[in-house]
């Protein structure tokens, strides 16, 4: 920020709600009063032409009645107002007004007032010209080298400049290769005419070239036309900038050689008469006009900057000699004489705030008032202090893993599972095979009670899951509001979600009394969807490749009662055995023992098994709790299935690191193509024709390697989230079994959660297996550490993905291994004390080294055997009229 203000002198506000441009502020003597003095004439796109003399009667005054001399509506919006010599056989100045379809010339003149209303101002329509094409800019000069009047040039929004000889029209040409106009300027010491093209060039045309070349009755582009030949339009320089142009000014002081400014988007560049640079200017701020004018240096040029922060700084070529804070971002700037005072600068932003002002040292500063001081008493602020560390440090055990959140009422969510399909299933794109796909509805109901301005609700499933809509925008412009939305759930490929859970996000601001803007805050509501959605009654299976047997404190329950839809025999009200078969996917055999409270779950994928098991356990909560008992627990008490685990991990990293040498691949056969397509380049540019050796032969095939390796990057991109999902199920099936085998905690498995699970979804940049390492390398180091040598250890800040998943096994191993001996999980550093106080007895040490590591490793095979061995020695033969032999 500037230390200094511009000093204003003169300021007024134009109409409500009306835009302004660069080209709508003029300032010249066009009354013809011949008293050196400049009015400002000022046009808006809602058509009003308005005519200022302001002369305030102190420093600061705002607009007088007075002070306005002219305001017109014209009915169209005006682009650009020019002063100049317009009307032949007349060397007074007059003015030109710029429609997008019409030229209009007028003569404004005043007539003295013999009342106290002072004198009437009036304008004449001298001429105009309808414009056959739409109008984006024009300037004006004695093109031609014509004396003692003005002809105006007009560049049309297609690329046409327009020329006309005052009340004639004279010529119209293309400009080769226009796109989209630029800033258009004319010199009149080279008699030519500059523009930026769209190709981010400076260019520069001869009126005499223009005036010869062939008429533009219809658009011409060839390439002929752009090299020059006859008479096409041939360029008398060009000059890259690289960016594109906000305004072009030409200036000629004291009859020396003209200079082209040029300004950019984020630099100015000053420019000689052929296309040479003369200096240049990076900005700092994003710049929005500019004025070059004279300076008290000889050899130098004065040039005003306005920009986006509200500043006006003034450079001397490149040198910046003053900055001055406006109050508005200018979108035109000029300088001029008003009521005997030069140079004044006149700013205009493009909401109508036009202002008069000048550059002065008088600062504008603020002081903060004195505070009134008082002697603290250090006592009382330690006794303070403690108290707020207790209070703190209460807080912090009392909320376990997670923050407690507040009670919100501003916004209540609810969201229902519809209990049947849809009657029309909208799983229109689903890709799972014969299987008919269903889909099930989700009403989401949102209740306010303040006034909210905007609500933002998403919705999220697991993929491949699929929503029909899941981002809405809800206005609740008055309280007590209900708003619904149903959208459907469906499976869209041909494999099954990690999760059923779904869940529904409101974000919203609450305006509050000090902030107007609103607090930004969350609220979510999660809903389970139907089993039977991703799954169909299935042939139970009498072997498996994978099992597990969970352990429960209370007599079997029917499975038909537990899952009803699901069995395929219903003759017998005990139905002890029932099959799950997943849509596009694999079979689930779920059995119940009579005689032993246990329930084995089997199916030839491991990762299969997670969805039903959950299902299990949170049906058996809910039926017992419906029974009226509390006391209802579930265990596991065989072997941890970490091979099966493993090699999971193994096949995700696999894809991981196939992917990464896949896009090497393909980057260095992009780079070879290049490198192709360059060397056929120059051959083909060259005057001598030369063999290409195979070159073209070269291409093709690298063409079509390019192609087939980026249709292996897509293929293995979709493998790899898909081997992520059923990753994703597998440790949430390992997270409950290590949860029942050690009869963990909801804050314990919390934590195991967030440190198997801390991605959504993984990328080349941060995956899945560096980021779990490093989460149970933390809790082994903390938590689970056995010394405080341990703890000491620090851990590498940066996530690289690994060579192999050796570690990350390991860790895992050691892991389970640790709890398995009494270790605790917690995130308070207060309970993190060396595992060696709490562990039972009997138990073996926790080891330091790699090489103790090693050894728990072959110590502990016997733990954490494959569970398909424990299987094969109690065998659980299947029969629909037969329980479950123990």
């Amino acid at each position: 920020m500037s230390l200094f203000k511009a000093r204003d002198w003169w300021s007024t506000v134009l109409g409500e709600k009306e835009e302004f441009d660069q080209g709508c502020l003029c300032l010249a003597d066009v009354d013809n009063s011949g008293n050196g003095h400049d009015k400002i004439i000022v046009g808006s796109f809602m058509g009003y032409l308005r005519i200022f003399n302001p002369h305030p009667v102190k420093t600061g005054d705002g607009a007088q009645a007075e002070d306005l001399l002219l305001e017109v509506h014209l009915q169209d919006p005006i682009l650009q107002v020019e002063v100049g010599k317009f009307v032949s056989g007349s060397e007074l100045l007059h003015l030109a007004v710029l429609h997008s379809r019409k030229l209009c010339v007028y003569s404004v003149s005043g007539t003295l007032g013999n009342v106290e209303h002072g004198n009437q101002y009036q304008i004449k329509l001298m001429y105009e010209h309808n414009l056959q094409r739409t109008a984006c800019n024009m300037t004006y000069g004695s093109f031609g080298g014509v004396k003692g009047r003005d002809l105006i040039c007009i560049q049309s929004m297609d690329g046409m400049l327009m020329v006309f000889e005052q009340e004639s029209y004279a010529f119209g040409r293309f400009l080769p290769g226009s796109l989209l106009p630029g800033p258009l300027a004319y010199s009149s010491r080279t008699d030519s005419f500059i523009t930026v093209s769209s190709c981010r060039q400076v260019e520069s045309y001869k009126y005499e070239v223009l005036a010869f070349a062939t008429d533009a009755d219809k658009r011409q582009e060839t390439e002929q036309q752009k090299v020059g030949s006859g008479k096409r339009l041939v360029v008398d320089w060009t000059l890259n900038i690289g960016e594109q142009a906000l305004d072009i000014c030409i200036v000629s002081f004291n009859q020396s050689a003209s200079s082209v400014f040029v300004l950019g988007e984020r630099n100015f560049f000053c420019l000689k008469e052929n296309g040479q640079i003369r200096f240049m200017k990076k900005l700092e701020c994003s710049p929005s006009c500019f004025l070059p004018y004279c300076s008290v240096s000889e050899g130098t040029i004065n040039t005003l900057i306005g920009n986006h922060n509200n500043m006006l700084h003034i450079y001397q070529d490149v040198t910046l000699k003053w900055a001055t804070q406006l109050p508005h971002i200018p979108v035109a700037v000029r300088v001029g004489c008003l009521h005997d005072l030069k140079g004044v600068i006149i700013t205009l932003s493009d909401d109508g705030h036009l202002q008069c002002s000048y550059l002065g040292t008088d600062p504008s500063l603020f002081q903060a008032p004195k505070v009134e001081s008082r002697e603290l008493n250090y006592d009382e602020l330690d006794i303070e202090l403690k108290e707020l560390q207790k209070v703190i440090k209460d807080v912090n055990k009392s909320q376990g893993v997670w923050p407690m959140t507040e009670r919100e009422d501003d916004l209540n969510v609810f969201a229902v599972v519809s209990p049947n399909f849809d009657s029309v299933s909208q799983a229109t794109d689903a890709e799972v095979g014969t299987d008919p796909v269903p889909s099930v509805t989700v009403k989401v109901t949102l209740q306010n009670r303040v006034v909210l301005p905007k609500a933002k609700l998403s919705i999220y499933v697991q993929p491949p899951l699929e929503l029909t809509c899941d981002q809405f925008t809800f206005e609740f412009m008055t309280p007590e509001m209900t708003r619904t939305v149903a959208i459907s759930v469906y499976l869209k490929r041909s494999y099954i979600p990690s999760e059923l859970e779904g869940n529904a996000v409101v974000s919203y601001s609450r305006p509050t009394d000090r902030n107007p803007d609103g607090i930004p805050r969350v609220i979510q509501c999660k809903f389970r969807l139907p089993l039977k959605l991703i799954c169909l009654p299935g042939q139970p299976s009498k072997t498996a490749s994978h099992k597990l047997t969970i352990d429960t404190n209370k007599p079997p329950v029917s499975l038909l009662s537990l899952f009803p839809g699901f069995a395929s025999q219903s003759e017998d009200d005990q139905v002890n055995v029932m099959g799950f078969r997943f849509l596009g996917g694999f079979q689930v055999t779920l059995l119940a023992s009579k005689t032993s409270q246990r329930y084995r779950i089997q199916s030839e994928q491991f990762e299969d098994l997670w969805l039903i098991t959950n299902e299990l356990i949170l049906r058996l909560q809910e039926y017992f709790e419906k029974q009226g008992i509390k006391d209802f627990a579930c265990s596991f008490s065989g072997s941890m299935p970490l091979q099966e685990y493993f090699e999971l991990i193994d096949h995700h990293f696999e894809l991981r690191i196939h992917g990464e040498k896949l896009e090497e691949l393909l980057s260095e056969r992009a780079v070879q193509f290049r490198a192709i397509q360059r060397r056929l380049l120059t051959r083909f540019k060259d005057k001598t024709p030369a063999p290409l050796q195979h070159l073209d032969t070269l291409l093709d095939g690298t063409y079509k390697q390019v192609i087939a390796l980026a249709d292996a990057v897509k293929k293995n991109q979709g493998d790899l989230f898909q081997s992520f999902t059923r990753l994703k199920s597998a440790t949430h099936l390992v997270i409950l079994l290590i949860g029942l085998w050690q009869k963990l905690s909801a804050d314990q498995i919390a934590i195991l959660e967030a440190a198997f699970l801390p991605l959504q979804e993984d990328t080349q940049e941060l995956g899945w297996e560096e980021t779990v390492d490093a989460a149970i390398s933390h809790l082994l180091k903390t938590c689970l550490s056995k010394s405080s040598k341990e703890q000491a250890l620090n851990l590498n800040s940066q996530l690289d993905i690994p060579k192999d998943t050796s570690r990350l096994k390991k860790h895992i191993t050691l892991l389970c291994d640790r709890l398995a001996k009494g270790g605790r999980l917690c995130l308070s550093t207060d309970t993190a004390t060396p595992q060696t106080m709490v562990m039972p007895g009997g138990c073996t040490t926790i080891p330091e080294s790699d090489l103790e590591e090693r050894s728990v490793e072959q110590d502990s095979t016997e733990l954490f055997t494959n569970h398909r061995h424990l299987i094969t020695e109690t065998p659980m033969p299947v029969s629909p009229t037969q329980g479950v032999s123990e």
